[in-house]
C-alpha cells in the first residue's frame, strides 16, 4: 500500500536546481495569497481577521449560504462544501507554500477554484474570474512535480530516495 502512494508525496525534480526555484515562487507566492487572504477570511486560523471572530477552523457565518446559492448538489450539502473550500484555501494554501503534501493540497485547490470560476465568477465576467484562475495556474505544476527540491515533501523523501540506490 505505501509503496503505491509513495508517487503521490514523492516530488520530481528538475534537471537543474533554478529551475525548481523558478516553479517555486507561484507555489509560494499562490500559497501564502490564498492562506493569509482568501482563506483567512473565511476559516478560522491563528492569523485570520479578529474582526472576523472565526474559532479554529470555523467556517465563516456567511459562507454555507453562498455556496448553498450555487444550487444542485451544493445545495444539498453547503455546510460541507463550504467547510472543504474554505480548509483548501486556507490550510491547501499553507501546506502549498509549504511543499508538504503538495500534489494533495494542489488537488483540492485546484478543484476549489474550477468551483468558484465556474460556479461563482463566470457570470460576473472574466476580470473578476481572474483570482481564481491565478491560483488554479499557480497549483497545476505543482500537482504534476509536487514540491520539486524546495518543499517539505524533498526533505521527507530524500531518505526512501537514498534507499533506492
Amino acid at each position: 500500500m505505501l509503496r503505491l502512494l509513495r508517487p503521490l508525496f514523492e516530488p520530481l525534480t528538475l534537471p537543474r536546481w533554478w529551475q525548481d526555484a523558478l516553479l517555486l515562487l507561484p507555489r509560494l507566492v499562490g500559497g501564502y495569497l490564498l492562506t493569509a487572504e482568501f482563506g483567512a477570511a473565511k476559516f478560522g486560523l491563528p492569523w485570520s481577521p479578529p474582526d472576523n471572530n472565526l474559532g479554529l477552523f470555523e467556517v465563516a457565518y456567511w459562507f454555507p449560504n453562498d455556496v448553498a446559492a450555487y444550487g444542485g448538489l451544493f445545495a444539498l450539502l453547503p455546510g460541507f462544501f463550504a467547510w472543504m473550500g474554505a480548509f483548501s484555501e486556507a490550510v491547501g494554501g499553507l501546506l502549498l507554500a509549504l511543499g508538504l503534501g503538495t500534489r494533495l493540497s494542489a488537488f483540492l485547490i485546484i478543484c476549489t477554484m474550477l468551483v468558484a470560476i465556474f460556479m461563482q465568477q463566470l457570470q460576473q465576467g472574466m476580470w473578476n474570474m481572474l483570482p481564481a484562475a491565478g491560483f488554479l495556474w499557480a497549483a497545476l505544476p505543482a500537482l504534476v512535480l509536487g514540491s520539486g527540491r524546495f518543499g517539505l515533501d524533498y526533505l521527507l523523501a530524500k531518505p526512501r530516495r537514498h534507499e533506492n540506490a
